[in-house]
């Protein structure tokens, strides 16, 4: 039995990770006895990767090695080492458009003939999850985590004292955040110190009013497409929502990361929160009381009467990703290691015991064992029944594209620009 191995990197500076990677440095793939994955920094899930590299180990022909690196700076050092001597064998991903520069560039194995191969290990997958992956009709990823859409949280306690339900409707939605206004509440929690969270909203109502193909056009770079009518439709939308009051009048001074905004959620400040499945981690950590009284909610996104998109589609991260480098000497190896690891029961139940909703079929039973059982079981079944899952946009376009869509997003938020003048300045990123 081969030891599992594992390399952190994590602390390296970014001069010498290139370094590295233009082949002075650790070895590469070819070299040596041992296939790379690389991973990010994440201790419940490279403990989760490792324990698969350690079954995976006891019987492959070519044992393979887990190096983490930190988030911050992993993109650029993935950029630098595909297509030099040490590039990994097998990286971390995050589909989409993150993935496609790579698949554009030949620099990734199409794993379609491996799936068509191993049908059981390809339909083992949440359609919705793995279709993020498929690019031009071919596999070229495997989800390795769980499921992260964004929903709309909200406080149970507050509706009912309200007398109001969670709305189904984007009407609906309306309606509550002017009742809520009357009664001093907040509507809607936004920590719009960062872009990111408005763009929850944003992508949201562009699927609704347009349909996924709308920001599809956008990824594939079709001239025109931040003026389609359903893109400036949902940015007015947007604009009406915080002229409405929505987000209350400081929403651009509330930040995420240090957790208040979680808080006004459980406190009963604001209403209602949309956010990723992630937050209730959070809630979990800073509220335990308000986990415990039952009183958080959640809901789908509100359907708009008269959109062209379908009610059932979701946004948010479908999973993170493994692929398979093109100039690998040992694709055979790499292939194999994902496609007996992945899906397995062992693996599944690894995720599920970390507090993930795997991206799999099939696993509702185990689901209802885990914590926050009935909330593990919402998840899995919007992702489950969703015609597609948009994954979010910043994590789709490039980092610059992304950067000045996140910078207007806040402009747009705070009235200092139109939808018009937004377009205009993403028509250039395409």
């Amino acid at each position: 039995m081969r030891s599992n191995r594992i390399r952190v990197i994590g602390g390296t500076s970014l001069a010498l990770a290139m370094f590295l990677a233009t082949g002075c440095g650790t070895t590469g793939p070819g070299d040596g006895d041992a296939f790379q994955v690389w991973a990010l920094e994440d201790a419940a899930v490279n403990e989760l990767v490792e324990a698969g590299i350690e079954s995976y180990n006891a019987s492959g022909d070519v044992p393979a090695e887990l190096v983490t690196y930190v988030n911050d700076s992993y993109k650029q050092r993935l950029q630098v080492a595909l297509g030099s001597p040490n590039a990994p064998d097998v990286f971390f991903n995050w589909g989409g458009g993150n993935l496609s520069q790579y698949v554009d560039a030949g620099q990734v194995v199409d794993l379609t003939d491996a799936m068509e191969t191993a049908p059981e290990f390809r339909d083992a997958f949440l359609p919705s999850v793995l279709d993020v992956a498929r690019i031009d009709d071919a596999y070229y990823g495997v989800p390795i985590l769980g499921v992260q859409p964004v929903v709309l949280f909200h406080n149970k306690a507050v509706f009912e004292e309200a007398g109001i339900e969670p709305p189904e409707t984007y009407e609906e939605l309306l309606e509550a955040v002017d009742t809520f206004q009357e009664q001093d509440v907040t509507p809607i929690t936004l920590p719009g110190a960062q872009g990111w969270t408005q763009l929850m909203w944003f992508s949201y109502l562009v699927e609704r009013v347009g349909g996924a193909e709308k920001f599809q056009a956008v990824v594939d770079g079709e001239e025109g497409a931040w003026n389609d009518p359903a893109i400036i439709e949902a940015m007015e939308m947007c604009q009406d929502l915080t002229e409405r009051g929505a987000f209350g009048t400081n929403f651009s001074s509330i930040d995420y990361d240090n957790g208040s905004a979680s808080a006004l959620l459980a406190t009963g400040e604001s209403a209602m929160f949309l956010m990723g499945t992630w937050d209730i981690a959070r809630q979990q950590e800073d509220s335990p009381d308000f986990m415990a009284s039952g009183d958080l909610g959640y809901t789908a996104f509100p359907a708009v009467e008269g959109g062209e998109g379908e009610p059932g589609a979701i946004v948010g991260n479908p999973s993170n990703y493994f692929s398979v480098n093109a100039d690998s000497s040992h694709t055979d190896a790499a292939v194999d290691f994902l496609v007996e690891t992945f899906a397995s029961d062992e693996y599944v139940d690894g995720l599920i015991e970390a507090g993930q909703v795997p991206a799999v079929v099939g696993v509702e039973d185990r689901l209802q064992e885990s914590d926050q059982a009935d909330f593990a079981t919402f998840t899995h079944e919007l992702v489950s029944e969703a015609p597609s899952f948009t994954q979010s946009w910043d994590q789709a376009l490039s980092p610059s594209a992304s950067q000045a869509l996140l910078t207007n997003l806040q402009l747009l938020f705070l009235g200092d620009i139109t939808p018009e003048d937004f377009s205009q300045d993403m028509e250039q990123y395409l």
